[in-house]
């Protein structure tokens, strides 16, 4: 099955330098149905009122953290619980990827990044595109 580009995705990030860079990448990409929050709390809101294929959110937000978005998402019994999640993060420490894992992340992807290295993430979630 191939991969549907007219999904709804979300980037979630409180810098929005970085939320352009992702959007142009998932442009270029070929995913034009992009939503934007600036953080876990606005995202929540939104995902109440849409269905999205892919979450990629950044780790270090205020008030809620990425984190904290992934765990509440999770944890919730709705349908977006099973939504393909992507952190980003200019962390690469190792207990920060437990943690996340452990949260049920379904990708990893560590700043700086290219339009190819989201592809690759992209698609070991999604699948080939």
């Amino acid at each position: 099955m191939s991969v549907d580009k007219d999904m709804n995705v979300l980037i979630v990030d409180d810098y929005k330098t970085m939320l352009r860079i992702i959007k142009n990448l998932l442009g270029q990409l070929g995913f034009k149905n992009v939503d934007e929050a600036t953080d876990g709390t606005m995202a929540l809101e939104l995902l109440k009122g849409k269905n999205y294929g892919l979450i990629i959110s950044d780790w270090n937000m205020e008030p809620m953290t990425g984190l904290e978005l992934l765990k509440t998402i999770r944890g919730s019994n709705d349908n977006c619980k099973s939504v393909p999640f992507i952190m980003i993060t200019a962390e690469s420490k190792t207990e920060n990827v437990i943690a996340a894992r452990e949260a049920g992340v379904n990708n990893y992807i560590v700043k700086p990044f290219n339009a190819e290295t989201l592809k690759q993430k992209m698609t070991s979630v999604l699948g080939e595109f």
